[in-house]
């Protein structure tokens, strides 16, 4: 058994501790659910001593949010090398790794949790949706404001993917790995719609298709949906 004595923390390391502590038990449960009190006991500090650092419940909410929604902005940075599919496949992997792993925390952001109204936490979830739709445009190539059916495009499945890992944390219903390829699929099938009416948009998609193998997730659901339609 290891003894002596514990060793004092400086302000930010403990306000850093106190932030980790916070995300650890929210991605087991709601923060409405969390308390304090249990915060403090599993930082092995005293609940006064809590308040030391953070004024109430709601700016270590806030704190801890602003870690976990820095997180998840950083899921959506991919190398922009090799074909599109395969890199929105690699991640939706990296997107679904933090919300399998801070399930109610995940929730917590998307949806507001005790903080609903808070400006900072509207701004929080405003960051991780800016942050997708810029690497998005980077990764399609697209350099300034883009053209109003691809700025749809874009944040429609940015919401959509949002909407659909919170309705998969209600049951996992449907296996994670195909959600993932039905979640790229779905980047493909709006893009495909926007490019019938925009020939500008439909440029761009030939070119970033001419790089698919034909063993990529693009080329799959070209194939699912000419076996759909001889049927």
């Amino acid at each position: 058994m290891t003894t002596g004595v514990r060793r004092r923390m400086g302000v930010e390391e403990r306000r850093q501790q106190l932030i980790g502590v916070a995300l650890e038990l929210f991605s087991r449960r709601s923060p409405d659910d969390v308390s304090i009190d249990e915060i403090a006991s599993a930082a092995g500090i005293s609940r006064p001593l809590v308040y030391h650092y953070f004024p109430g419940k709601l700016s270590l909410y806030e704190a801890a949010l602003k870690r976990a929604a820095d997180d998840l902005a950083s899921r959506f940075a991919e190398p922009h090398e090799g074909p599109l599919g395969a890199r929105l496949l690699r991640v939706m992997g990296r997107f679904f790794d933090f919300v399998d792993d801070h399930g109610p925390g995940f929730s917590a952001l998307m949806r507001g949790g005790p903080a609903v109204g808070s400006s900072t936490t509207n701004a929080l979830i405003d960051s991780v949706r800016q942050a997708a739709y810029d690497q998005m445009l980077s990764h399609l190539g697209v350099v300034g404001p883009a053209p109003a059916r691809l700025d749809l495009v874009v944040r429609s499945w940015i919401s959509l993917v949002e909407s659909t890992a919170l309705i998969w944390l209600d049951g996992r219903r449907v296996p994670r790995t195909e959600l993932e390829t039905q979640l790229v699929h779905d980047f493909a099938a709006l893009a495909a719609v926007a490019a019938a009416h925009d020939e500008e948009l439909a440029t761009l998609l030939r070119g970033l298709l001419e790089n698919e193998p034909g063993d990529g997730p693009f080329t799959d659901l070209a194939g699912r949906l000419i076996a759909l339609a001889s049927r």
